[in-house]
């Protein structure tokens, strides 16, 4: 039975979100083609008419992950602009956000695995720090744009990487202290 191009099209967004979800969970090789279609609700044979690879879908769940990140920065900001760095923060480096892999951040769950890829799927982690760089540059004081523009490095690296550290150790006491140090050195009030 032949699906019309909306369907079609329905149908190529549920795998992406499904991909977006399981990558971030269990990790680019973590789940194969046919169990990830499985989870979508469809058969492993329809794959290759949505996607020319496994790469490919990687790269579009990614984009499409590290957006939806995006966007959910965009609408605090907008919400509450004169304290939204202080409630990214915290809502990022929270308990919450570092047992959510499936639904948290992208950069942090499949970052050091992009890095052995090649392009398109670096090029979707590339942008993702680009936008969500510019977007914290326009939240942080300083001197020059150069410095703002240092600065939101440093936090969106440090907000990253403390994620990362506080999902791999075993540690409860640890992994909540990785957090709330991280939390101090971007809103001092937060101490």
């Amino acid at each position: 039975m032949k699906v019309s191009r909306a369907e079609a099209a329905q149908n190529r967004e549920r795998i992406i979100d499904t991909a977006a979800k399981l990558f971030r969970e269990r990790g680019f090789d973590g789940i194969g083609v046919a169990d990830l279609m499985k989870s979508a609700g469809m058969t492993h044979g329809g794959f290759y008419g949505h996607f020319a690879s496994k790469e490919d879908l990687m790269a579009q769940a990614s984009m499409h992950a590290l957006e939806g990140s995006l966007n959910t920065l965009r609408q605090v900001v907008e919400h509450d602009r004169e304290n939204a760095l202080a409630i990214i923060a915290s809502t990022y480096l929270s308990t919450t956000h570092r047992d959510q892999r499936g639904e948290g951040c992208a950069m942090a769950a499949l970052g050091a695995e992009a890095a052995r890829h090649g392009s398109p799927l670096r090029a979707a982690f590339t942008q993702g720090v680009r936008t969500t760089v510019e977007l914290i540059t326009e939240l942080v004081t300083g001197r020059t744009r150069r410095a703002k523009h240092q600065r939101a490095l440093t936090i969106y690296a440090s907000m990253v990487g403390a994620l990362v550290l506080a999902r791999a150790v075993e540690d409860e006491a640890l992994s909540a202290e990785i957090l709330e140090s991280v939390l101090a050195s971007i809103v001092p009030e937060a101490d």
